[in-house]
């Protein structure tokens, strides 16, 4: 969860058709982040789609990961703790959640430091979450009791 002021939906981040979307353009960090640690996704579920959140389901080689993005600002005053806060960035791995918000924002600054070096990522690096991402945006929103995630129905109130 990142908050967004009014601007991001009126400019190019907001729109899908430019920027990728949600999914694309603040969610493609994380889905990066989860192929890596956890291998290929054989199943992509996408249960909630609205241009400020987006949540669903993945099977992944070595996890099972129920997804959630979100640039609403309503939703990070709804968990306890979070009340102020800009942004929140957290795994939660068999009940234990890994948090990882501080020092999130000086990743881009190392990274494009480290391609400017000429030791950055190439295409075959950023295919598979280009993929993955582009699965998400073309599944179709599926919302039954089975996958209602406890946050979302929580976010819903």
């Amino acid at each position: 969860m990142t908050r967004r002021g009014p601007w991001y939906h009126v400019s190019w981040k907001g729109s899908e058709e430019r920027s990728g979307g949600l999914a694309t353009n603040i969610g493609i960090h994380m889905f990066d982040l989860l192929l890596w640690l956890f291998g290929p996704a054989s199943r992509v579920e996408l249960h909630w789609k609205e241009p400020s959140r987006m949540a669903g389901f993945l099977e992944l080689e070595r996890a099972d990961v129920r997804w959630l993005l979100s640039i609403d600002p309503n939703d990070l005053a709804r968990l306890p703790g979070d009340e102020g806060r800009t942004s929140r960035r957290s795994i939660s791995i068999d009940g234990e959640e890994l948090e990882f918000t501080e020092g999130f924002g000086d990743l881009h600054t190392m990274a494009y430091r480290s391609i400017l070096d000429g030791h950055g990522p190439g295409v075959a690096d950023a295919r598979p979450s280009i993929e993955l991402v582009h699965a998400i945006r073309s599944a179709p929103v599926v919302r039954n009791r089975e996958n209602e995630h406890s946050f979302l129905a929580a976010l819903s109130d």
